[in-house]
């Protein structure tokens, strides 16, 4: 498309400018995107709140939790260190061969596409998390709006041109792309000899989709998909003999949390079937009967909901055990929902594996510690795992322990895992398919590790370095020379 060519072919040549421009000049330039999307006020959330049907609440929120992205990474650059600077100096009198002087640190790797999200309109879509790190790591970004909300992506695009002008940056830094032709606008984009990288969150059809066509490209390019997970939930029969009531509360509040719509939702629940579970299930189930139903993001997002509920539902062995009792008043409002399965027919049954992406989760009801020991040994990747248990079941079932850490990206402790805190602790992906590459998280800073590559230079003249290698370390960060931590 040519369209996409024009832009791509701008975003290589500011690339040329942009991955020079200082790391302190790149912070101002993210903290005048934070402060151009505050300034488009309350216009911005009455227009996603148009677009997504989600609450003003959530969007003032959502709103904070980007401009606190920017502001997190402009931060990152003024400090320094992220470049992971490393220096062996030279010695020219070990034997039996000279050491050469090496300097390793992080470099930009390119243009990067990134796809808008759905279900957060602000934190993972046009200036989210990935446009945040990959134009911190010093890449151009070039957006694909999503068609669920597409006049409030132009809308914060628009407030990125603003700040690309107010400071100078090399024009075609960021583009943004109209959600129209969706198909044929994405394939272009990741099929584009200058993308050098591609940032999604979405469905794992999406995201797989993504994945396989940059892996058919002449140069194969490196592709984040973030692709949700059921986030199995384990209620250990320690702490369910003395919590059970206080921890249904708890679910129940999680699983409907937002519609349902996080990537973190909790849609399953795995215990051992005895009088303790049976109390959880009462009270899950009654408090789910209270729920309202409120609306989803979109009419697609719905009927995908329905569809999967509704497979789920029809499966051999699988018992509905709760359904909202408040009427619906909105055709697309989703309707909250609790299943329960045995572990005998979950185990033989792929479809129940699933992510039903809505207020929805399935109770998994084992035998014993063994049974859900193997039923932890057949799922998939995820993005959270959590363990409902006291600590002394956590230091006798270590097994339990090291499968849901294999599993899962964050593995957490009597917890919800909706939830997720941008700080450098935070690690968002998993193993495949909750992310195309579990080594990376896409919040948090370390986000900005999935655009750069380690680069070295040996035997360079000092005056001819990067500053962040240079022999006086004229930016102060920290650095690991000659094997020590050192400013």
């Amino acid at each position: 498309m040519q369209q996409v060519n024009d832009i791509m072919l701008q975003a290589a040549e500011a690339f040329k400018k942009y991955r020079k421009i200082s790391g302190k000049e790149k912070a101002v330039f993210l903290r005048t995107i934070a402060d151009e999307i505050e300034a488009l006020g309350m216009e911005l959330i009455q227009t996603a709140m148009e677009e997504t049907n989600l609450p003003e609440a959530r969007l003032l929120g959502e709103r904070g939790r980007t401009i606190f992205q920017l502001n997190t990474f402009a931060n990152l650059l003024e400090e320094g260190s992220w470049v992971a600077a490393r220096i062996d100096t030279a010695d020219p009198h070990r034997q039996p061969i000279p050491k050469v002087d090496l300097r390793k640190m992080l470099v930009p790797i390119g243009t990067v596409a990134v796809f808008g999200a759905s279900n957060f309109p602000f934190a993972y879509s046009t200036a989210g998390g990935d446009t945040a790190s990959a134009l911190a790591a010093g890449c151009p970004v070039v957006v694909k709006g999503h068609p669920a909300h597409a006049r409030t992506s132009a809308m914060v695009a628009k407030a990125v041109l603003n700040a690309v002008e107010r400071t100078n940056m090399p024009e075609g830094v960021f583009a943004h792309l109209e959600s129209g032709d969706g198909f044929e606008v994405g394939r272009a984009l990741v099929m584009h000899p200058e993308t050098k990288a591609v940032g999604f969150t979405g469905s794992f059809a999406g995201g797989k989709a993504l994945f396989d066509m940059a892996n058919q490209r002449k140069e194969p390019i490196p592709v984040f998909s973030e692709m949700g997970s059921v986030n199995p939930v384990i209620l250990m029969p320690e702490k369910m003999a003395n919590d059970a009531e206080n921890v249904a509360f708890i679910y129940a509040n999680s699983i409907t949390l937002g519609v349902g719509q996080f990537c973190t939702n909790p849609g399953l629940i795995i215990g051992i079937e005895n009088e303790n579970l049976e109390k959880f299930m009462d009270v899950l189930s009654d408090e789910i009967e209270k729920v309202v139903p409120a609306t989803m993001l979109n009419t697609g997002i719905y009927k995908n909901f329905e569809a999967k509920k509704s497979l789920a539902l029809a499966q051999d062995g699988v018992i509905t055990e709760s359904v909202s009792k408040i009427e619906k008043t909105v055709e697309i409002q989703g309707t909250a929902t609790i299943a329960s399965v045995s572990a005998d027919v979950f185990l033989k049954n792929p479809t129940l594996h699933q992510e039903v992406f809505g207020p929805f989760s399935l109770v998994v009801k084992c035998k014993d510690l063994a049974q859900l020991t193997e039923v932890l040994g057949h799922l998939e990747g995820q993005l959270t795992a959590t363990l409902m248990a006291t600590e002394s079941e956590l230091q006798t079932n270590e097994e339990i322990v090291d499968i849901l850490r294999n599993i899962s990206g964050r593995l957490n402790f009597n917890n919800v895992p909706t939830g997720v805190e941008v700080c450098f602790a935070m690690q968002h992906g998993g193993p495949f398919p909750a992310s195309t590459d579990g080594r990376f998280t896409s919040v948090g800073p370390d986000a900005i590790k999935r655009f750069v590559r380690p680069a070295s230079y040996q035997s360079f003249p000092d005056s001819l370095l990067p500053d962040e290698l240079k022999q006086n370390n004229p930016l102060n960060i920290w650095r690991m020379v000659d094997n020590e931590w050192t400013k």
